[in-house]
């Protein structure tokens, strides 16, 4: 599927902010009200204030990790993406971002599904 500009924009702009960590770059991405869950099952960080200061709190540094991404669906303001995030600790996530965009490009709410990727994965019997 090829992601809609709208989506590539605002995939762009996270990107940025994850470098960056400016809290301006970080603040663009989201509208005041919005609602940011880094697991599924989290209580939502809640306006952009807020998620400011937890990605702040537990920034990566820009050096640390590449990113790679496609959108998987794209309904009304709803947007998901899979993604995977290699750090050079050996880590390796596989990542659903589930992305509600506003008509200004910000998102209202972010959930991130992630999950570790095994080193050896499981081969088909």
């Amino acid at each position: 599927m090829t992601a809609s500009s709208e989506l590539t924009s605002w995939v762009e702009r996270y990107l940025t902010a994850w470098t960056s960590n400016d809290p301006d770059d970080i603040r663009a991405l989201f509208t005041e009200d919005a609602e940011y869950r880094y697991h599924p099952w989290d209580d939502p960080v809640t306006g952009h204030e807020a998620i400011v200061a937890s990605w702040l709190e537990s920034q990566d540094a820009p050096e640390d990790w590449t990113y790679e991404w496609q959108a998987v669906a794209e309904q009304g303001p709803t947007r998901v993406v899979d993604g995977r995030a290699v750090y050079t600790s050996g880590n390796v996530y596989r990542t659903m971002w589930v992305v509600e965009l506003g008509e200004d490009g910000r998102a209202s709410r972010f959930t991130e599904w992630p999950m570790t990727e095994p080193t050896d994965p499981p081969t088909a019997a």
